[in-house]
């Protein structure tokens, strides 16, 4: 599909190239191509596990719900407790086999110090399930 710019004169020989039938011969080269291209028969042996039905997998430990209210107090689970208490705790909870997610759940007015020194003593005990969750 070409296009005429000005007018066309009679007699005059054609510039532009039509790719229409050079189009159609790649199409038939790739047919051609795909039909005999031979089916692909060899297999790759894996050797997956088989999932166990009867294991028994342990149950994840409870998350730790940690809440920084606008003061700076501190709740664990719903329980308030001091400032001086956290790191105890923290370091109790990642002594276990399996570390509890840490949510952290900020106020809106509280202190970014607040919220910061929270992380920063959940990051220095070892815990690595980290989250904060959307401030009330």
């Amino acid at each position: 599909m070409a296009m005429n710019v000005g007018e066309a004169r009679e007699g005059e020989p054609v510039s532009e190239i039509n790719t229409t039938p050079l189009i159609d011969v790649m199409l038939v080269l790739l047919i051609m191509l795909i039909v005999t291209l031979p089916p692909p028969r060899h297999a790759i042996k894996l050797d997956t596990p088989v999932p166990c039905e009867a294991c028994e997998r342990p149950e994840p430990p409870p998350v730790v719900k940690i809440v920084v209210d606008f003061d700076g107090s501190l709740s664990w689970n719903g329980e308030h407790i001091a400032v001086t208490e956290l790191d105890s705790r923290l370091a109790l909870e990642a002594r276990r086999l399996q570390q509890p997610e840490v949510h952290i759940q900020p106020h809106k007015l509280a202190r970014y110090g607040a919220v910061a020194h929270v992380m920063a003593a959940v990051q220095r005990e070892g815990l690595t399930k980290l989250g904060v969750v959307g401030g009330m």
